[in-house]
């Protein structure tokens, strides 16, 4: 006998607002009266629509439209769920000894070949052993990644206990998973995967694993291709915009569908050409309407910054998991296959004017980085945002870019005599704002930059 679905959510849209859901009661308002697990099933498969999470102990409530504060510490590794399933399809591939001779040296070799594309930027084709080699390599630093971006805006109050995301070029999964997990247990996502390549494959087995309040959904569709239906609280590109054609179109194409209150999450690799990349795709977004909400600031109202842009973040390394461990050890150069580094660049736009710093500068005794080449040999006072972690050798001064969003050359706070009064430039994490006082205005003929020379007369302060 087929079950009368509408009943069922006619009845669980009545008591939603009244009580818990409980499956063993709610059969009782549907005339044949299915059986608990039925009720229970029905209410899985419409609980985006319902707006209803499920409790450990079976019943269902509403989710909480409330920003989430997760308690969020760092992340050390990828959860053993996660390495099981991937563990599981290299074995389903190629059996129990995957990572030992021909299928081993095969393996390698598809990652030393997308990483060189990479590298070359060239295009990178995804059949099913490049997308297991992409999870080898990639899945735990893109799992952790995501995270630390997710805890900025969490902070912010920017994220919710009910959110409807879209993952465009979604790959096997990594940033997915890392939402997942950063979010309470009782959150709602309903996720839609946009992934047109074998990665899909992967992912598909991965969101097994996810938990029970996220209810993901593949489009095997390009980006260009696909079509969003509604609105997005949170739009994620992580690691695709260079690989696209076009790809301020694209992202312009997906922010005309966030939410009001919104947010598009781009992360990209820390490396110069990807790096720059993201940046000159926001530039390019904010230029036509969008607003750069962080990490990089707009301090001056109408300047925006045309240096090259190359900042990223660090975080601690992960742990290598097991999988690429065995990879690892079966080479003769280990380390070749060993991605345990978390660094990253990330941009996260909006489109209703926020800002992660609502400042707006002014005052005559402050440099504006535009006009750096007018202070060289001066000692000046500045407000600016801290934009990498130390970039120094070990035994150099510490050295940190800088941005206040007008410089057309790149900017660096240089640390050369470290005091009680200038150590919140050490203590700062990526993004603050400080303000700096009578620091040294230098160029660097080297670097071809402007240089804020840090020693015992600066005071720098958080802002």
């Amino acid at each position: 006998m087929p079950v009368d679905r509408d009943a069922i959510l006619d009845s669980a849209k009545y008591l939603r607002g009244v009580r818990p859901l409980d499956p063993a009661e709610l059969r009782e308002y549907v005339a044949d009266q299915p059986h608990d697990a039925v009720v229970r099933q029905v209410l899985r498969e419409h609980a985006a629509e319902l707006g209803i999470v499920e409790r450990e102990d079976g019943t269902f409530v509403p989710a909480s439209d409330d920003p989430v504060s997760p308690d969020f510490d760092g992340v050390n590794a990828l959860p053993a769920a996660y390495e099981r399933t991937v563990e599981n399809l290299l074995v389903d591939r190629w059996g129990p000894e995957w990572h030992r001779g021909a299928s081993g040296d095969a393996l390698r070799e598809k990652i030393r070949r997308f990483k060189d594309d990479y590298y070359r930027q060239a295009d990178v084709e995804y059949d099913s052993d490049v997308a297991l080699g992409y999870a080898v390599y990639h899945l735990a630093t893109y799992y952790a990644a995501i995270q630390y971006v997710l805890a900025d805006l969490a902070r912010d109050g920017l994220l919710s206990g009910n959110l409807r995301v879209l993952d465009v070029g979604a790959g096997v999964g990594g940033p997915a998973l890392g939402l997942f997990d950063f979010l309470p247990e009782d959150a709602l996502v309903e996720y839609h995967a946009v992934e047109p390549s074998a990665a899909a494959d992967v992912l598909e087995e991965l969101l097994e694993d996810a938990p029970r309040n996220v209810h993901p959904e593949i489009h095997r569709q390009t980006a260009e291709a696909f079509e969003p239906e509604g609105e997005y609280d949170l739009v994620l590109a992580c690691s695709v915009l260079s690989e696209l054609d076009d790809p301020v179109a694209v992202v312009e194409r997906y922010l005309d569908c966030l939410a009001g209150d919104g947010t598009f999450l781009a992360l990209a690799p820390a490396d110069k050409h990807t790096s720059t990349q993201l940046r000159s795709v926001e530039r390019a977004v904010e230029r036509r309407g969008a607003t750069v909400y962080s990490p990089t600031p707009r301090l001056w109202p109408g300047e925006r910054p045309t240096d090259r842009g190359w900042s990223f973040d660090e975080q601690p390394e992960v742990e290598a998991p097991a999988f690429q461990r065995r990879l690892a050890e079966s080479s003769q150069r280990p380390s070749e296959f060993l991605h345990t580094e978390v660094r990253y660049s990330y941009s996260l736009l909006r489109t209703d004017g926020r800002r992660q710093h609502d400042v707006a500068l002014g005052a005559d005794r402050l440099l504006k980085l535009a006009d750096a080449d007018d202070r060289v040999t001066d000692r000046t006072d500045a407000v600016v945002a801290k934009l990498s972690r130390n970039l120094a050798d070990e035994d150099a001064n510490p050295l940190f870019k800088v941005s206040d969003g007008s410089e057309s050359e790149d900017c660096y706070a240089v640390l050369v005599r470290p005091t009680s009064l200038n150590r919140d430039l050490l203590d700062a994490d990526y993004g603050d704002l400080l303000s700096v006082e009578s620091a040294l205005v230098l160029w660097n003929d080297d670097e071809e930059a402007y240089n804020l020379v840090v020693d015992e007369e600066t005071v720098v302060d958080a802002a």
